[in-house]
């Protein structure tokens, strides 16, 4: 079974006070339900991690947390400073290091969205891609059979969705 990567920006976080430290921001209400809708989105397409690479930050903590709710399941995790507000070599370099079948990275944007612009084989067809919003998840199956070898332009995108379509039907 060839490895995937199911790559995930954080969901909506809030704002709500100005003191708080960027990394400590938690999800808004939206941003728990988003989360929610993209796990059960993966669990009926199959789409099921055995291993997560999350970035230390609060939101992405409490994506990785809904997201398992909904799947039922908590794959093995690992916890990144690096990859908080990590650019899209960062997290290259990441994976290079993980372990699993099937791994979800969440993470931040500009990285994530850079990265997303730069992993598959060919440009993405849906216009959300390039800008990645909040929860935003694309499913890759990777051109090698050792996440060593992963690099930019060699992985076939096999899903990309949005909350805003989950929960609207249509997708």
């Amino acid at each position: 079974m060839p490895l995937r990567l199911i790559l995930m920006r954080h969901a909506k976080s809030s704002w709500g006070d100005p003191l708080q430290e960027d990394i400590d921001r938690p999800l808004t209400a939206r941003g728990q339900r988003n989360a929610l809708s993209m796990g059960h989105w993966l669990k009926e397409r199959g789409y099921i991690p055995d291993h997560a690479l999350v970035s230390s930050a609060t939101r992405t903590q409490q994506t990785y947390d809904q997201v398992c709710h909904a799947l039922g399941t908590e794959p093995e995790n690992t916890l990144l400073e690096a990859l908080y507000l990590a650019s899209d070599g960062c997290l290259l370099r990441a994976l290079h290091r993980t372990r699993g079948q099937t791994v979800l990275l969440i993470a931040h944007n500009p990285g994530i969205g850079d990265f997303a612009a730069r992993f598959p084989d060919k440009a993405p067809d849906h216009r959300k891609c390039g800008s990645y919003p909040t929860c935003a998840t694309t499913v890759y199956e990777l051109g090698c059979e050792d996440w060593r070898d992963a690099t930019w332009g060699k992985n076939r995108i096999l899903d990309f969705a949005t909350p805003k379509e989950i929960e609207a039907g249509r997708h």
